[in-house]
């Protein structure tokens, strides 16, 4: 045990003597270092030798340091704003360009659109004119047509007016005298009629369009110009002398029961009564044809065309009650046939749709009374 701590005590000292060395030769090596600081600083005399450092500025270096690392911080802070601000400009830039770009686009769609509506009414517009144009090319045919039947029958009546006077049957001047003031009073009472049923047919024609039907709107006002037509042919017509007209001398030839009632007419008379029913076909298929394509109920009473059941008739002859009895009986078939587009009660000719003869011998049942 002895033996251990004097080596102890041998190794203790040579490390502390190590120590003191080492520590000597760093303090002469330091002296050394001064002193030739010190001949350099001697030996430039030009340059005014630095005062010493006061203990005070070692003690403010780290406040320096401190100081620099706050300014570089706050340097990098507004450093940092400015790309903040910078970026938030360049965002609201991209943000408003995207704007006016979608108002550019809307603005564009908004062109567009006005434009789209502007073509589709001038479309329309053109569309109406072309429909205005047939209705009219439809119209000069019709008045041609109602023209021509008036010719023919002008032409039958002379023709029955010859036979009739080769036969010298003739009413008594009493009776012609008769036939002759009922035919007045028909055509002024006619003509009356005719001023009151066109308001009446206006009136429809707007409830028509409001609930657009326009099939049967156009129907209706193609059915308005005809009887317009027909007012104005029975404005200018001068009817023949009634003494030179053979229906108010020819003896009635048939007999005919309407209503419980019964009557009695000539060939003329039964003649218009036929072209009443025929008449009424024509117009009962054209209504329900519309109202098909209309895609409206079926009901041949809510046309208006129905309701007159005066196109055609021209005032002469026959009541106009007798008139449009015949001309609902054909218009009510028409209708049926137009409506399911078929042709069960008449045919189709020459442009014109004809009620079948053999319905209106069935509706008129003519008795013959010679």
């Amino acid at each position: 045990m002895k033996r251990v701590g004097i080596s102890r005590a041998l190794v203790l000292s040579l490390f502390l003597g190590t120590a003191a060395l080492a520590y000597a030769q760093q303090d002469q090596q330091d002296e050394k270092q001064n002193q030739e600081q010190q001949g350099e600083k001697q030996a430039k005399p030009e340059k005014q030798a630095k005062p010493a450092k006061p203990q005070g500025t070692q003690q403010a270096k780290p406040q320096q340091q401190d100081k620099n690392k706050q300014d570089q911080q706050h340097a990098q802070q507004q450093e940092q704003q400015s790309q903040n601000k910078q970026d938030q400009q360049r965002a609201q830039q991209q943000q408003q360009q995207d704007k006016n770009k979608q108002d550019q686009q809307r603005a564009q769609q908004q062109r567009q659109l006005d434009q789209n509506k502007q073509d589709q009414q001038r479309a329309q517009q053109q569309q109406q004119q072309d429909r205005n144009s047939q209705d009219q090319q439809r119209a000069q045919q019709q008045q041609q047509q109602y023209q021509n039947k008036q010719d023919q029958q002008r032409a039958q009546q002379q023709q029955q007016q010859q036979q009739q006077q080769q036969q010298g049957e003739r009413l008594s001047q009493q009776r012609q005298q008769q036939l002759v003031q009922e035919q007045q009073q028909r055509l002024t009472q006619y003509r009356q009629q005719l001023d009151q049923q066109q308001r009446v047919l206006q009136q429809q024609s707007v409830q028509l369009e409001q609930q657009k039907r326009m099939a049967q709107y156009r129907f209706q006002q193609d059915y308005l110009e005809r009887v317009r037509q027909q007012q104005v042919f029975l404005q200018n017509d001068r009817h023949p002398d009634y003494d030179r007209d053979p229906y108010f001398y020819t003896a009635p030839i048939y007999g005919y029961n309407r209503g419980g009632r019964y009557y009695e007419t000539n060939q003329y008379g039964a003649d218009l009564l036929r072209q009443s029913m025929n008449n009424g076909y024509q117009e009962g298929f054209r209504a329900g044809e519309a109202d098909r394509q209309d895609r409206w109920r079926s009901d041949y009473r809510d046309s208006y065309a129905y309701q007159d059941a005066n196109y055609g008739y021209n005032g002469y002859y026959v009541d106009r009650d007798d008139y449009n009895y015949y001309f609902r009986e054909g218009f009510q078939r028409g209708y049926e046939d137009g409506y399911n587009s078929r042709y069960q009660y008449g045919r189709y000719s020459d442009g014109s749709y004809v009620i079948l003869e053999v319905i209106v011998s069935q509706v008129l049942n003519f008795q013959s009374l010679r």
